[in-house]
């Protein structure tokens, strides 16, 4: 149970209690500040407690909105101010001070709160209405803004994300914030939206396995399904201001291992038809991660810069102030709507073979097209990179005990050799791994040249200015690896069990993503070389293909072993973190993926 003291005398045929009640708050009246503490004194430190001023007036969103976001410590509005536990002591230290200055009493206790040291997070009203009169007239004229606006309307509005791709803005948002709204009504909860959607992927998936012509059309309408359903449950969590760790641990992991489950189903649907795309499945998922981490990278490195400008960000913001080259742009890139809608479209109309090459030609020219921009950019800036950013680049880098000893033992190389050291480390090996025959020792010296060059490249902090193209070069080096030597051994398995490993580090490298994000640091050391980190990982996997050179049978045992050892190791931690009070409160908005 939640907690608000309304202070100051109550006005009569006001609705705020009765709004407050229906927020799911405990009223209880304050004649005045003095009264205020010795109220504040008997409500438990462990709950949510809020100050309002009784002659608040103002849209009960705008109550909502400053009173029960679980992602902030303590917020508030004009008249109205709460905190959680851990701003608590802030608050009774503030409630205790002489009870001076003009102004609503819980204005005055935020600004007290926030002098002390504690943020507090004020959110955008927009045209929400949120005062306290002091007159006759001028509660007249704030009852009569709130008539003028519906808040209900600006509640649906606003549940829906302000930034997204041109199919989720114009094909699936129009009617999915209204079914984010029956579910709030009905009080189901973002997490069940987001584990039917998962459910839903499943299914389709499973019904692409089939390999008939029926499946792939029950798949392509259920993939759709679950991407609305998808929509949904952020909306709902926005709408209803549901957020909550495992909830960001859900929304972070599952449209990922949907759409990967959903390869795995056309592969195996091809391959009861005689046609074996493993390869393109695989290839699929290595393209979509390693644009995903160049995406991530590149934020991570520039979103504190100082000097934070270049002639090509200019040249962007130019062509975003014209509207139709906004949807283009977005569009061209196949973010998660579209990318979608043309898996489901081509999965029911044709064959998975043709869905991959389509996803591969899309994917490709629109990473193509990022990653130019932003190594343009990233050229023509002259800004700092902070310590921090730095620090997640080498948390994204993934680098394992080898790395790490070459790091400490070699010389330290000048940082504008970080991107040549990791280009010829990962040139050396994808060519070893593709044009040597299965089994070659080779393609282990050449794995063993890739982790020198990668650990001299992250030898000092990666300040370059293209030293973010480290991490994405590192899990295409890893990735493609893989994939070469399961197609080199030429045996039945070894594709599949290629996904299967890829895939477990593919989640890996994407929780390390979202707690960077989320501001919670990498996963622990202990974890990272454990799984070997990427030059690990990529030594023995190809130390076990020279080992089995003769019986190529057993490659896919081996590297099903390995997958199975690196899931279960991550899921394990990444579980244990999500549903801990260490993990952020929410996966925050980012582009659309």
């Amino acid at each position: 149970m939640s907690t608000v003291i309304l202070t100051g005398l109550p006005v009569p045929g006001s609705p705020l209690a009765d709004e407050l009640r229906s927020l799911g708050f405990d009223v209880r009246p304050a004649a005045g500040p003095e009264a205020t503490a010795e109220v504040l004194a008997g409500v438990p430190a462990d709950q949510r407690v809020a100050v309002v001023d009784s002659a608040f007036v103002g849209h009960v969103h705008a109550l909502r909105l400053a009173l029960t976001d679980p992602r902030f410590d303590a917020c508030g509005v004009t008249g109205a101010f709460a905190v959680q536990p851990d701003a608590r002591a802030a608050l009774d230290k503030a409630a205790a001070l002489p009870a001076e200055g003009d102004g609503p009493y819980a204005d005055r206790l935020a600004a007290a709160v926030e002098a002390a040291g504690t943020p507090v997070h004020r959110p955008e009203l927009g045209t929400l209405v949120a005062a306290v009169p002091a007159t006759d007239a001028e509660r007249a004229a704030a009852d009569a803004a709130v008539a003028a606006v519906d808040d209900e309307a600006v509640r649906l509005r606003t549940a829906v994300k302000s930034r997204d791709g041109f199919f989720t803005t114009f094909f699936i948002s129009p009617y999915s914030r209204y079914i984010a709204r029956w579910c709030a009504r009905r009080g189901l909860t973002p997490n069940q939206v987001t584990t039917a959607s998962l459910i839903t992927a499943l299914i389709a998936a499973a019904c692409a396995a089939t390999g008939e012509r029926g499946g792939y059309i029950a798949a392509g309408v259920l993939l759709l399904v679950s991407f609305v359903l998808d929509c949904t449950d952020g909306q709902l969590a926005r709408y209803s201001l549901q957020y909550s760790t495992m909830g960001a641990w859900l929304d972070a992991t599952f449209d990922r291992a949907k759409e990967y489950s959903f390869y795995a189903g056309l592969a195996l649907g091809a391959a009861r038809n005689g046609d074996d795309v493993w390869a393109l499945a695989l290839g699929a998922m290595i393209l979509m991660t390693c644009r995903h981490v160049v995406d991530f990278s590149f934020n991570e490195a520039n979103h504190d810069a100082t000097a934070n400008t270049s002639p090509t960000a200019a040249l962007s913001d130019k062509l975003d102030s014209v509207g139709w080259t906004v949807w283009v742009r977005r569009m061209i890139i196949l973010p998660i709507g579209e990318r979608w809608a043309m898996i489901a479209v081509l999965t029911a109309a044709t064959t998975p073979r043709i869905v991959f090459y389509a996803l591969l030609i899309g994917c490709t020219f629109g990473a193509l097209y990022t990653t130019a921009g932003r190594v343009l950019r990233s050229l023509t800036r002259k800004a700092v990179r902070t310590d921090r950013a730095a620090q997640a680049l080498a948390d994204l880098a993934d680098s394992g005990p080898l790395a790490a000893l070459v790091a400490r033992v070699t010389a330290v190389p000048a940082r504008s050799l970080h991107l040549p050291f990791a280009v010829l480390g990962s040139a050396v090996l994808l060519g070893a791994a593709w044009y040597e025959p299965f089994g070659s020792v080779t393609v282990v010296g050449a794995a063993a040249l890739y982790a020198v060059l990668a650990g001299a490249a992250v030898a000092r902090p990666l300040k370059g200015p293209l030293d973010w193209l480290l991490p994405p070069l590192f899990r295409c080096a890893e990735y493609v690896t893989v994939l070469a030597l399961a197609v080199n051994a030429d045996v039945p398995g070894a594709l599949p069990a290629a996904f299967g490993l890829v895939a477990a580090v593919a989640y890996h490298h994407y929780d390390t993503v979202y707690r960077i994000r989320g501001g919670s640091g990498a996963p622990p050391r202990w974890l990272v070389w454990t799984i070997g980190g990427h030059d690990g990982r990529v030594l023995l996997t190809a130390a076990l293909a020279a080992a089995l050179a003769t019986r190529a049978t057993d490659f896919p045992v081996a590297l099903t072993a390995l997958a199975v050892f690196v899931a279960l190791v991550v899921l394990v931690e990444s579980i244990r973190f999500w549903v801990s009070s260490g993990a952020p409160a929410v996966h925050d908005e980012g582009e659309p993926a």
